[in-house]
Order: structure tokens, then C-alpha cells, then sequence
């Protein structure tokens, strides 16, 4: 129970959470068909326990919009596989080498390395099926383009290819501040992922372009306090808690905002970026007043977040 909803938000967010894992399991039964220890590792990676953060948004929105949010579970499945398999990749020791994940051991370390690869190399492509079961056969194009803009080279990847040379000295294709340098990173490898969950959410319901815009910016800034909050809780975060080792940007010398703004200054961007994704939010017509009330109490928990 989270504290910070109400009654009805919560139980809403609990009815979801239980039909995205009910569904995530569903998908990742392969019956006899995929080699049995990557799929026990599949589903040790994407079952383990976890926020639903990501697809819990895309049937926020779903519903906000005015959709039927089964129709758009396919869609919320696959940006939480396309999640855990960035996941695996960053645990592993090529990237930050971490041990634990979600209060677990990180799939590499559960298993192996190249079982690791083949677990996110597999849900990838498992992601783009699940959008393939969307319908109509035009939704799935426009949604499977979306994704893989967002899942891409020019943001998911490429925040993590950047976020990398921070650490590996290997230098950057364009000329920014630390700030500015550290916002992109930001903005790609964590805020691409939620700005599309929302996206897709508000598309398969046949929301209006200016209302996905707004899902959008409410994304964008939803994303950005959600990074900003996360470097917090390397600083002041209890590792119990949050599941994973904590102090790793102070130790790495990562770009973060506590590391280049400070404590307090940081704790400031992450309210005034939670207020302008919810004067986005604001702007979005809807009758579901459940769906609204669940996607302004995510972004207003992200300032009181432990874990």
C-alpha cells in the first residue's frame, strides 16, 4: 500500500498491477518452445518483482484517453520487456556492473553473462511481438514505430552510450555543459521510455494529436523528475529499500544532478519539473477522473519516493 494514494487510486493501481502480471506471465509461457534455462531466465528478469511503472502509465493513459485498457495491454507488456531487457544490459559488468537489481541478484549473476545477452537480445523482439497483436494492422505500424524511435539509437541507446562515455572518457558528438549533457542522458535513456509509455497509451486509444502531445510533455517531465529523484536516492536513498548499491555515482563519478547541482537545489528541480508535468496533465479532457487522479499521484509521489 502506498501511503501517498487514496483508497481508490490504490486499489485501481493494484486491480492493473495484478492483469500487467497476469499478462507478462501469459507472454512469457513458451511452452516447450524456447531453451529452458533462457526462459527460466527470461522470466526471473521481467517477473521479478518491481514497480509496473512503465505499463501501469501506458493504461493510465489509455484510460485517461478514453480506451478499453485490455486493448492496450500489448502495448503496456511490451514497454515494460523493452525496460527490464535495458535492464539486463546495464547491469551487466561491460556497463555498471551491478550485482543486485530490485533487491535480487542481476540476471548475470543469477545465470551468466551470455545468458544475459540472449535474455535482453530476446525480450526485444518479444516487445515488438506483443505490439504486433495490436489492432487495427494500421495501429500496430504507428505503434511499432514509436517504440523503436524511442527504444533506439537516438534515445534509449544512445542516453546509454553517452552515459557510458561520461565514465569511459570516449567523448560526445556534440558540444554541451556537464548540465546540458547530463539533461540529454536523462531525457533519453530514462525519460524516452516513460514518454512513450504514455504515447502508446493515449494512440491505441485514438486519443486526439494534440492530447498525445500533452501525454507527452507530461512524459517528458514526468521522466525528468523520475532521473532527478533517482540520483537523489543514490545520495539519501536506504539500499534495503531500493533494492540495489547504492553511492555508485558518487563512486563512478557519474554526472547526476546532486553531483553537479547539490542536495537541495536538486530536491527544487524535481518539484518544479513535477508541477509542469502536471499543468500538462491538467490540459487533458477526460471522464475518467480515476486514470487522471492515478497519473497526478504517480508524478507527486516521485517527490516523496524511497525506492
Amino acid at each position: 500500500m502506498n501511503s501517498t494514494f487514496s483508497p481508490s487510486v490504490q486499489d485501481y493501481v493494484d486491480r492493473l498491477f495484478r492483469e500487467i502480471d497476469i499478462a507478462l506471465d501469459a507472454a512469457t509461457t513458451f511452452d516447450g518452445r524456447c531453451p529452458k534455462r533462457l526462459e527460466e531466465a527470461i522470466r526471473y528478469t521481467l517477473l521479478s518483482p518491481g514497480k509496473r511503472l512503465r505499463p501501469l502509465l501506458t493504461l493510465f493513459a489509455n484510460e485517461l484517453c478514453g480506451g478499453n485498457r485490455m486493448e492496450a495491454m500489448p502495448a503496456a507488456c511490451a514497454v515494460e520487456m523493452i525496460h527490464a531487457y535495458s535492464l539486463v544490459h546495464d547491469d551487466l559488468p561491460a556497463m555498471d556492473d551491478d550485482d543486485f537489481r530490485r533487491g535480487r541478484l542481476t540476471c548475470h549473476k543469477k545465470f551468466d553473462e551470455a545468458t544475459a545477452i540472449l535474455v535482453g537480445d530476446a525480450l526485444q523482439s518479444l516487445a515488438f511481438e506483443m505490439i504486433g497483436r495490436l489492432t487495427p494492422p494500421d495501429l500496430v505500424g504507428r505503434c511499432c514505430a514509436v517504440l523503436a524511435e524511442a527504444s533506439g539509437p537516438c534515445w534509449l541507446v544512445g542516453g546509454q552510450m553517452d552515459d557510458v562515455a561520461t565514465e569511459k572518457g570516449f567523448g560526445f558528438s556534440r558540444t554541451a555543459t556537464p548540465r546540458e549533457l547530463m539533461e540529454m542522458i536523462h531525457r533519453r535513456k530514462t525519460g524516452a521510455m516513460i514518454d512513450v509509455s504514455l504515447r502508446l497509451g493515449g494512440i491505441v486509444a485514438g486519443a486526439s494529436p494534440e492530447n498525445v502531445q500533452l501525454l507527452g510533455e507530461f512524459g517528458r517531465n514526468f521522466g525528468l523528475a523520475f532521473q532527478i529523484t533517482d540520483d537523489l536516492l543514490d545520495y539519501l536513498g536506504d539500499e534495503e529499500l531500493v533494492g540495489k548499491r547504492l553511492h555508485k555515482d558518487a563512486e563512478k563519478k557519474k554526472l547526476s544532478y546532486p553531483t553537479l547541482l547539490g542536495i537541495e537545489e536538486s530536491q527544487r528541480q524535481a518539484k518544479e519539473t513535477v508541477d509542469k508535468a502536471c499543468a500538462a496533465l491538467d490540459q487533458i479532457p477526460t471522464e475518467h477522473r480515476t486514470a487522471f487522479e492515478a497519473l497526478a499521484a504517480h508524478a507527486q509521489y516521485l517527490l516523496v519516493r524511497r525506492k
